[in-house]
């Protein structure tokens, strides 16, 4: 079990959605944090907020996790901050409309640097301190996408895929050398932050109307809240689960995809199209 009282952890993505929840809910806790994210000034003020409910030692650090060579200097900076540092949460990620076609190769590279060679480099930089720790823990955000692939997201799921097998491999890699390290990797569905509304889109894209489109159907479908979402994930600290589901919605998408993996597509377009309003409409 990793106690959350008395623990330093260091939160990349941590302005907004999930990170910036974790962030509350652990200094609430009794965890001091070393926040991460481009956006300065909103670390700035989610760091401010923290201030006023509670005395923790709060460090922010602007970081592109997409530049390993800014993940390395944050990690050096979050250790010396924070010396007992023992939990690693690699929250940030990006969101790419458009299917395989319309995506060009350049934009797929910018969001595998980001969700996936992020969530890497930022595993390397800390593990050596970690390892050093009487516990500690590692939290790589995949997605529902890492279990389930939808058409429109070659790019998104590729990545979550990614992050998904690295985590469960290092993670089996760290128990068969008795590591004090525990790793879990998180697999939420549909929880409303702006991920959708701050998404690239393809190239090849010409429709305008097909982003709040898909803006709509995302709200009409995301019912998961971001400080329930730090909820489940900091639950799931606690118990060192392996794995952790946030929603409903993707624990169902996990069952149906373990009854019928090639073919659990036609089953959830048919859902999604009613939960959305766009029945009739192609998914």
């Amino acid at each position: 079990m990793t106690a959350i009282l008395g623990s330093a952890a260091a939160i990349t993505g941590a302005a907004s959605g999930i990170g910036r929840a974790l962030a509350f809910e652990l200094a609430a806790r009794g965890c001091d944090l070393a926040l991460a994210d481009r956006d300065e000034a909103g670390l700035i003020a989610v760091a401010a907020e923290i201030g006023t409910a509670g005395k923790r030692n709060i460090t922010t650090h602007r970081v592109d996790v997409g530049e390993p060579a800014q993940i390395q200097e944050f990690a050096n900076a979050a250790i010396a901050a924070h010396p007992s540092l023992n939990i690693v949460i690699n929250n940030a990620g990006v969101a790419l409309m458009g299917s395989f076609n319309e995506v060009d190769q350049a934009q797929m590279e910018w969001l595998f640097n980001i969700n996936f060679w992020g969530v890497v480099h930022g595993t390397r930089a800390f593990l050596p301190h970690l390892s050093k720790q009487r516990e500690a823990h590692i939290v790589n955000l995949s997605s529902i996408f890492g279990i389930i692939a939808p058409p429109g997201q070659t790019a998104y799921a590729a990545a979550k895929f990614a992050v998904r097998g690295f985590s469960e491999s290092l993670r089996h890699e760290l128990s068969m050398a008795d590591s004090p390290v525990k790793l879990s990797v998180v697999h939420p569905g549909g929880v409303l932050t702006n991920i959708v509304r701050n998404s690239r889109t393809g190239s090849g894209i010409t429709d305008n109307a097909r982003r709040a489109e898909s803006i709509d159907r995302f709200d009409a479908i995301a019912k998961t809240t971001p400080p329930i979402a730090a909820q489940r994930i900091i639950a799931g600290i606690e118990k060192n689960q392996p794995r952790i589901l946030i929603g409903n919605d993707a624990w169902l998408m996990d069952l149906l995809q373990r009854f019928r993996p090639a073919t659990y597509w036609k089953v959830l377009a048919k859902r999604i199209q009613r939960m959305s309003g766009q029945e009739g409409k192609q998914a």
